[in-house]
């Protein structure tokens, strides 16, 4: 018995296919399953059967899979290129990629891009179709030129309101609707306009950072103390936090709680580390409160003006913890509190804290500091030491 012949996916804009190949798929194709705009804008001397694509994609698939094994030729009709967050994967998976046959066309990013002016070898795409928003966000934060496929269920302003809220600020922004279309758009703008807009569900936003801006991704850790404002020195030296955010062993994604925050260093640090974590610094005084949004403004790090353990009770469980203040009882709530697998990372100044600190999590070790500073006019120095810090953490992956 002979194989039926494979279920051909080709991609068009505006009712154009890309190469002749395509063309002849669609011409031979005595069944052509496509989007109504698809469809519609098609040549109208294609001889296939036109059906409108409906219901969910296994459903289309099914649908394919019978007519073919009636003997039909079956062609499917898509935007852009099928292979780039589209059908291909849910396809190769029903008929194997021997019995599928892909015609792409240039996909919407590749078009977005070229409507800007830019090239894309370097973006970074992500997907909010049929996907959670966040990570989409996540990617915004970490790299400086992205391309955000959105959907009905977050449109292109839901992404602006939820990059407002993570504190991006610097970003320049086109929203592409429509591309390879007779009702093609571009906006231009930045993510306050992107949040108060009103746009096209299926669209292209692009998220890039202007030449010469900052880049919020940071592979450094342990920056100078005077990177941060801080109240007379309280501020987690840099050596110290470079030592915490080794124990800490950030995660890709997940929470992290920064008790008695203080200047906010630790938790800005591991926010631009991990862009993928939710990081909550947690704060009781209303001066470091004010430093506190000021040091994390653009890093996408909550604020909590509070007094730990109380403080904590809203916030969703952690999977790191850094302790920097709130003595003992926040200590306890966040072992209490903490996911499995996670870890929990706590310096003191006090010799008794640290024992009873290091009791519970297991590990301790004293932390002691020297500087190198000038003796006189000449060019030796001296060693200045810091006052040491303990620091304890656990449990042990």
């Amino acid at each position: 018995m002979a194989e039926p012949p494979p279920v051909v996916l080709v991609g068009v804009h505006g009712g154009e296919w890309f190469g002749a190949a395509a063309g002849q798929a669609l011409y031979a194709a005595t069944v052509l399953i496509g989007a109504p705009r698809h469809l519609s804008a098609l040549p109208t001397d294609l001889p296939g059967q036109h059906v409108t694509l409906t219901g969910s994609l296994g459903a289309t698939l099914e649908r394919a899979a019978t007519d073919r094994d009636h003997g039909e030729r079956v062609c499917l009709v898509v935007s852009g290129d099928p292979g780039f967050f589209g059908l291909v994967r849910l396809a190769r998976g029903r008929f194997g990629s021997g019995g599928l046959t892909v015609h792409p066309a240039p996909s919407s990013v590749a078009l977005a891009f070229a409507r800007a002016g830019q090239a894309w070898d370097d973006a970074t795409v992500v997907s909010a179709h049929g996907r959670p928003l966040d990570p989409a966000v996540d990617a915004v934060l970490a790299y400086r030129k992205v391309a955000v496929l959105t959907s009905p269920e977050h449109p292109p302003q839901r992404l602006g309101q939820r990059l407002s809220e993570r504190g991006v600020v610097v970003r320049d922004v086109a929203v592409a609707s429509a591309l390879g279309e007779a009702a093609e758009s571009v906006w231009t703008g930045d993510v306050a306009g992107l949040a108060a807009g009103e746009f096209d569900p299926l669209s292209v936003v692009l998220c890039v950072t202007p030449d010469g801006g900052a880049d919020e991704r940071g592979w450094a850790w342990g920056r100078p103390d005077e990177t941060y404002q801080h109240r007379d020195g309280m501020i987690t030296k840099a050596e110290v936090r470079a030592i915490a955010l080794g124990k800490l062993r950030l995660p890709a994604a997940g929470v992290l709680w920064d008790i008695g925050a203080g200047s906010g260093s630790v938790a800005a640090e591991c926010a631009r580390l991990a862009p993928g974590l939710r990081v909550f610094a947690v704060e009781r005084h209303p001066d470091d409160v004010e430093r506190l949004r000021t040091n994390l403004a653009t890093t996408g790090a909550v604020v909590v003006a509070g007094e730990a353990p109380a403080a904590l009770d809203e916030l969703p469980d952690p999977d790191r913890v850094f302790v920097g203040g709130g003595g003992l009882a926040a200590l306890d709530v966040a072992m209490a509190r903490l996911r499995p697998g996670g870890t929990v990372v706590a310096t003191y100044a006090a010799v008794d804290r640290a024992a009873a600190a290091g009791a519970r999590l297991g590990n301790l070790v004293q932390v002691a500091v020297s500087r190198g500073v000038p003796i006189g006019p000449g060019p030796g120095l001296r060693l200045a030491a810091d006052n040491p810090v303990f620091m304890c953490w656990g449990p042990e992956a």
